[in-house]
């Protein structure tokens, strides 16, 4: 839809823009079942810049029932750009009964708001799944909102945590099971918590790992200790580090906010490969955020082509309660083909550079790799030398006796 015709709210619905100072924001995200760090007002204001962001608050008959935090990127001098909404809008309040009309009448005042006043693209990466009774892609369509990207829309795997510790124990594959025995009977040392000191510690165990692995990082973790110093207490993200003999084996940050949680990063040691210190730390997760009283884990993204070691992990972790989901993707709608077309290109250089990165990633593995097998290779050689010459010189020595 490119028509930059605004369409009135339902009956008794209102809506209220940058209104709300980031104290009250804060408090308003975690009165929500859906709501989750990215619509944080520290979270927008670390990526997207604190005077680049805006707040949509929906009432119906005064009660809030939906909120969104907007990051806004324009070009200079020229009243073109986007807005990005990342998971929201937050619709399901806590305690309240499920109400799509809610979802729908956020669409539209967003769209009203973005779009039609200010002239600016509407990008949308909704908390919903594929498969969902309610019809999320139908309202969306009906709103003027597009799809893009669909073979980029994203797999996780959601953990329904309502079971007790023991059936959600007992729900794991027999793998996982065996692998956390075993950690939990190697002495490990456990520490929790929200510093800036830990999470320090926990990035000089990342960049470790990223080195090893040589991937891409899919997120800045340096934006995210920042993101940290500014979150209020109940919205902190939680530290997690095991220790083996003394010296840092794995760790593990996740996030929570509503009565959802999301796994956002994990590391392992070079030295604590052999330790299955990552299995003892997802079981603590698990019972802290049982004690928290939420309801579902997001193990956050799953590719079990490109990273099948990750996925069996996750999925062996939630097996018999986990639901291995795709979300239904980001969507768009536009107010003029400049600006939709400016968008296009952006995302275009955006994708090619990131596939630039992940080659060069891999040229640099297959030559690290390659020089490795080299190197076995001369000491195989160097070995089977030194061996031989030995071999002659035994003989020599017994010819001449």
């Amino acid at each position: 839809m490119s028509s930059r015709k605004s369409r009135p709210l339902a009956a008794g619905y209102s809506s209220e823009v940058d209104s709300t100072g980031e104290q009250a924001w804060c408090q308003l995200v975690q009165g929500f079942e859906d709501g989750n760090i990215y619509q944080t007002w520290p979270y927008g204001a670390v990526v997207g810049g604190p005077r680049n962001l805006s707040h949509l608050v929906l009432k119906l008959d005064s009660e809030v029932v939906a909120i969104a935090q907007a990051r806004i990127k324009k070009l200079a001098l020229v009243n073109l750009g986007i807005a990005y909404v990342q998971w929201g809008p937050l619709w399901r309040r806590k305690g309240a009964e499920t109400n799509a009309e809610n979802f729908r009448q956020a669409l539209r005042a967003l769209r009203n708001e973005f779009v039609c006043k200010r002239g600016l693209t509407l990008r949308l990466f909704p908390i919903v799944f594929e498969h969902d009774p309610l019809g999320f892609r139908a309202i969306l369509a009906d709103e003027g909102f597009s799809s893009i990207g669909e073979a980029e829309r994203g797999r996780t795997i959601l953990m329904d945590l309502t079971p007790s510790l023991a059936e959600l124990r007992e729900g794991m594959s027999s793998h996982w099971k065996r692998e956390l025995k075993i950690a939990e009977k190697n002495n490990l040392e456990f520490i929790e918590g929200s510093s800036q000191e830990l999470f320090e510690t926990f990035i000089g165990m990342y960049k470790e790992m990223v080195s090893r692995k040589k991937f891409v990082e899919p997120n800045d973790i340096h934006q995210f200790k920042q993101i940290q110093m500014q979150l209020p207490e109940p919205l902190k993200m939680r530290v997690l580090l095991c220790k083996s003999g003394g010296d840092l084996c794995s760790g593990a940050i996740y996030s929570v906010a509503g009565n959802s949680a999301i796994y956002l990063f994990g590391a392992t040691s070079n030295v604590g490969m052999k330790s299955r210190g990552s299995y003892f730390l997802q079981w603590k997760v698990i019972e802290a955020l049982k004690q928290r009283g939420a309801a579902v884990y997001n193990l956050n993204g799953v590719n079990p082509d490109k990273n099948p070691g990750t996925y069996k992990f996750k999925s062996d972790l939630a097996r018999k309660h986990g639901r291995d989901v795709f979300y239904v993707g980001r969507f768009d709608v536009h107010g003029g083909s400049i600006s939709h077309s400016l968008i296009q290109l952006g995302d275009a250089l955006r994708t090619g550079r990131r596939k630039f990165q992940q080659r060069i990633l891999e040229a640099r593995t297959t030559k690290s790799r390659a020089e490795g097998r080299t190197d076995k290779s001369a000491n195989l050689n160097a070995t089977a030398g030194k061996t031989q010459t030995a071999q002659v010189l035994q003989a020599g020595r017994r010819s001449q006796a």
